[in-house]
């Protein structure tokens, strides 16, 4: 019998104890909800001053798609090292990115819910779909993998 635990939110402070990035390349602000090992919610709150929307584009700023991705891919992240002895010394590597599609763009002042979900994992390759909503428009999904070291 397999017991999941339910958890609720995880700040911004513990994500940083789980995974290395840091800022300008931190793309998750917190996890609202959690099942380990089965499924995440994460949260990016993108601001006007993220660095990156300096040059894409001038005047007519947008979240460029590979950093939604990369969001996903943090989340992701959380889910496999959340919990697991030594999280701080295990890092995740994308390994591949599949059927992404980008559906809407993303501006500033747009919230992104970030739904992550475990599809398996074998020999520390773990594959994820996931799909990132703002308000209640799905803006962007893709099935990805990375392997854990």
């Amino acid at each position: 019998m397999t017991i999941c635990v339910y958890m609720q939110g995880i700040s911004i402070e513990e994500i940083k104890n789980v995974i290395p990035h840091r800022a300008p390349f931190l793309m998750i602000d917190r996890v609202d909800s959690i099942i380990p090992q089965k499924s995440i919610v994460a949260i990016k709150c993108l601001s006007s001053n993220e660095p990156y929307l300096a040059g894409h584009f001038p005047n007519f700023a947008i979240m460029p798609g590979v950093l939604i991705v990369e969001a996903m891919a943090q989340a992701a992240a959380v889910l496999a090292l959340y919990g697991s002895a030594n999280p701080e010394g295990k890092i995740a590597y994308f390994t591949s990115i599949d059927n992404a599609r980008f559906l809407k763009k993303v501006v500033p002042g747009d919230v992104l819910k970030i739904h992550v979900q475990k599809i398996g994992s074998k020999l520390g390759l773990w594959k994820f779909k996931g799909e990132v909503f703002v308000e209640q428009d799905l803006v962007c999904r893709a099935e990805f993998s990375a392997m854990m070291a």
